[in-house]
């Protein structure tokens, strides 16, 4: 086999890698623009009859740019952020186990689309110190193949990363599910022990902006945030 010179190396890695990488944007992209387009009818579905059980509660929309956009659900905030790079996996995880990926390992570079989870008022009352939660990671391919990384539902329903394409109808049962996990994912009171003490510049900054820190599961990180805690 004839040795390749740098110059064929570099055109050859541009065409094997930089343009499926570009092929995997355009589909990352395509898929966030779905998702924005299906949670403002979802929203616009809700709406009416949410009002309709209590007008106290809000569903809104929210554009925040061309990467971004934000869903607020009851006292929920759902932030949807996509990645403008595109990422391939470290070969400890489990998609290299994956029959579909071992036959095609291009199939592994994916662009990503976060879920965070927030409560509304943290931002409404500028409580720099709340927190939120990374709740799903959402992975497309070259091919249009996509699947989730997340916690209880969004973990489990979104992982056959061998069939699975993202479509309309793939993005509004992804939305829909987010939805109700951080529906059923409640605020539970600090413990004590983490507020006994509290400093009177803590107390001044408390009453200026209420920046006594708050989160959904406080004292708990995403990666240790178990089930049973859930």
């Amino acid at each position: 086999m004839e040795k390749l010179s740098p110059h064929e190396l570099i055109l050859k890695t541009l065409k094997e890698k930089s343009s499926m990488k570009q092929d995997v944007y355009s589909n990352i992209l395509q898929a966030f623009k779905l998702m924005k387009s299906s949670a403002k009818q979802i929203v616009a579905d809700l709406k009416t009859d949410a009002a309709s059980v209590d007008k106290r509660i809000v569903i809104e929309f929210r554009e925040k740019g061309e990467f971004e956009f934000e869903l607020r659900v009851a006292g929920d905030l759902l932030i949807f952020s996509m990645h403008t790079n595109v990422f391939e996996f470290d070969k400890a995880h489990q998609m290299w186990r994956n029959s579909y990926v071992k036959e095609d390992s291009s199939r592994s570079f994916c662009g990503i689309i976060n879920i965070y989870n927030f409560l509304n008022d943290s931002f409404m009352y500028n409580r720099i110190n709340d927190l939120g939660y990374v709740i799903g990671r959402i992975f497309v391919n070259k091919e249009n193949h996509y699947f989730i990384e997340g916690k209880r539902q969004l973990g489990f329903l979104y992982n056959d990363f061998i069939h699975a394409v993202i479509d309309e109808k793939a993005v509004r049962a992804v939305l829909e599910s987010t939805i109700l996990y951080c529906l059923n994912f409640d605020l539970f009171t600090p413990p004590f022990d983490a507020i006994k003490e509290v400093s009177v510049s803590d107390m001044q900054a408390a009453s200026e902006s209420m920046q006594i820190k708050t989160g959904k599961r406080l004292g708990f990180r995403f990666q240790v945030d178990s089930d049973e805690i859930d």
